[in-house]
């Protein structure tokens, strides 16, 4: 099987109160914030692992971001993906989830041939769930979301249990397919010191939008059809009242204000 993992760098949440957004654009100022792979995408890359273990063939791992995002795809290869690619180009600052997604989708028909694509549900800071069923109509293939488990691919079909409101149900689709991951799926693997090692002489390949035949007016800022209107936090008014006298006096006098303030 040839594998495609699509994962998004996103800046460690140990960081976010250090993040500021451009006044502007409102776009996220990540300059000096280091990046994680975000846990779903960790996860789809064990999933696409364990699938290579059972079935053979190769694991591609592909990220639309920054050029310091190759420290990201070396741990995907440490982990045990046998291609990195990184599409990078200042054109692509600000693509929103469409843009994204087509450049994804380019990477990908550039990449060539493959037989299943996963992805994370969500990323770790926009959490919107609308790149891998995007990237899924770009490449005009089926896309099942909320996956837990993949129970099983032969003949060319796929099965796997989704989650769904009222709890689970099992689906199959043709291949090529694309798929997204729960938290549920699986737990992924250690990084062994020997994956670390064996990850410097993997193919790590940089494509930018020349290279991907993409116009910049298709991606970026120009060619996102959302714009965020603007992002703020909330005011928040408390009052704080101390209370006096004996534990049990104080749990009945806030008995008594929780049933005055619910009326």
């Amino acid at each position: 099987m040839n594998i495609i993992v699509c994962v998004k760098p996103a800046p460690d949440p140990k960081r976010w109160d250090s993040m500021q957004l451009d006044p502007v654009t409102k776009a996220l100022q990540r300059e000096g914030i280091p990046s994680v792979l975000s846990p779903l995408d960790k996860r789809a890359l064990e999933e696409g692992l364990r699938l290579k273990e059972k079935h053979g063939g190769k694991v591609a791992v592909m990220a639309m971001a920054p050029p310091s995002a190759k420290e990201n795809l070396m741990e995907a290869l440490a982990m045990g993906a046998d291609e990195g690619y990184l599409l990078t180009d200042r054109a692509f600052a600000g693509s929103d989830t469409w843009a994204t997604s087509l450049v994804l989708s380019k990477g990908i028909g550039k990449w060539g041939t493959f037989d299943l694509i996963l992805c994370g549900s969500y990323s770790l800071d926009g959490s919107t769930g609308h790149v891998g069923t995007q990237l899924a109509e770009f490449l005009g293939i089926p896309n099942v979301s909320q996956v837990v488990a993949v129970k099983s691919i032969a003949g060319g079909i796929l099965r796997a249990k989704i989650l769904v409101e009222s709890g689970y149900r099992i689906l199959e689709s043709p291949l090529p397919a694309l798929i997204t991951v729960t938290r549920d799926i699986n737990i992924p693997r250690f990084t062994s010191l020997f994956g670390v090692i064996e990850a410097e002489s993997k193919p790590l390949v940089t494509w930018s939008a020349l290279d991907l035949r993409i116009s910049p007016d298709d991606v970026g800022f120009r060619g996102s059809l959302t714009r965020t209107g603007d992002i703020f936090l909330p005011e928040i008014k408390r009052k704080a009242k101390m209370l006096s006298g004996e534990p049990e006096e104080m749990v009945q006098e806030i008995i008594r204000k929780i049933r005055q303030a619910l009326g």
